[in-house]
């Protein structure tokens, strides 16, 4: 994923808090992680996937495996961002979310395209809420993932 938003994208926006920042004024670098988590809900969400209703009706959560992060320019106190969101790959027991988090266009300097400020890609897998051992995606999940995506 590299641009701007398509059809196959979610996008979902975040203002940054004085609580987001460090001393120096910046983002604090795992605030980025929280600002895809949100996304990724929020995208789930979008289609219909409550996750509070898959532990209590299917015993199934969803955790993060593996995170890569790049932190490519700083945001700062009062930033209007985007996340992009994207599932790139989904397996049985496990998706892989691609995000990108933006300045949002109307604070991007005029003529610019709003610069990408963070990128990212996190493995989810979907574990029994009880054992925490991992567990086939419900069905009727993967087709409303696949039509989504």
């Amino acid at each position: 994923m590299s641009g701007l938003p398509s059809e196959k994208t979610f996008v979902w926006p975040v203002r940054v808090y004085y609580e987001d920042t460090d001393s120096g004024g910046v983002v604090y670098y795992a605030n980025y992680l929280k600002f895809m988590e949100r996304a990724r809900t929020e995208w789930l969400r979008s289609v219909g996937v409550e996750q509070d209703a898959l532990i209590k009706d299917e015993n199934v959560i969803f955790a993060v495996r593996h995170a890569t992060v790049e932190y490519i320019k700083p945001a700062r106190f009062n930033d209007a961002l985007v996340v992009v969101t994207s599932m790139s790959a989904m397996g049985k027991v496990s998706f892989t979310f691609e995000h990108e988090i933006y300045l949002q266009p109307e604070y991007a300097n005029v003529g610019e395209l709003a610069p990408l400020l963070c990128s990212g890609v996190v493995k989810v897998a979907s574990l029994n809420s009880e054992t925490f051992k991992p567990t086939h995606i419900p069905s009727h999940l993967v087709m409303e993932l696949k039509g989504a995506n």
